[in-house]
């Protein structure tokens, strides 16, 4: 596979709520279209497994962004910050949401014993703020999402490492709701 990649400017936070929004449209495991009907994602399990790892500086958006995504994708409750509970977990259907912050985490035995190895697979979407705390024993991320500060702005880079996280970003390259913003097509 050739790594993909892509680059955008973010301006403000809702560009970062719209990052979030085509995020969940270019899933691969939701039907084109569904991401937020009825409060319910509409997946194609065998392709729905994905893991992300979101990386930035405290305050750069990730939380933002994974909130977006998870309400296009149906989450109708409240999304809280996982940065307290380690783990918030949202059952939309055929497609779980896991969203985990490692920032608080003293060790690797702590991220380990959170079994996130376990969430691994068809059916489930693990999003993963502060990776770098958790390295060796987490499982591998499908794309990474990284946010840095640029000026008052913000800039986000996302990569893929295997077929899923390509297809995501294919998808997403294909979104014309971001076109403004996108720095670049690789």
């Amino acid at each position: 596979m050739a790594p993909i990649s892509l680059h955008f400017d973010l301006p403000d936070s809702s560009v970062t709520d719209a990052l979030g929004q085509a995020l969940a449209r270019a899933y691969p495991g939701v039907a084109a279209g569904t991401a937020g009907t009825a409060g319910t994602a509409h997946t194609d399990v065998s392709v729905a497994g994905a893991v992300v790892y979101l990386q930035g500086e405290l305050g750069a958006g990730k939380t933002t962004c994974v909130r977006s995504l998870l309400r296009a994708l149906g989450v109708t409750g409240l999304v809280r910050s996982p940065t307290y509970t380690l783990v918030e977990t949202y059952d939309l259907g055929a497609l779980t949401c896991v969203h985990v912050d490692l920032y608080r985490v003293q060790s690797l035995t702590e991220v380990d014993e959170l079994g996130l190895r376990d969430l691994v697979g068809p059916g489930c979407l693990l999003l993963v703020e502060w990776p770098e705390r958790g390295a060796g024993v987490l499982p591998p991320a499908d794309m990474d999402l990284g946010l840095r500060y640029a000026g008052d702005a913000r800039q986000v880079n996302l990569h893929a490492h295997t077929g899923v996280g390509a297809q995501w970003l294919e998808n997403l390259g294909r979104d014309t709701s971001l076109s403004f913003y996108v720095s670049n097509l690789t």
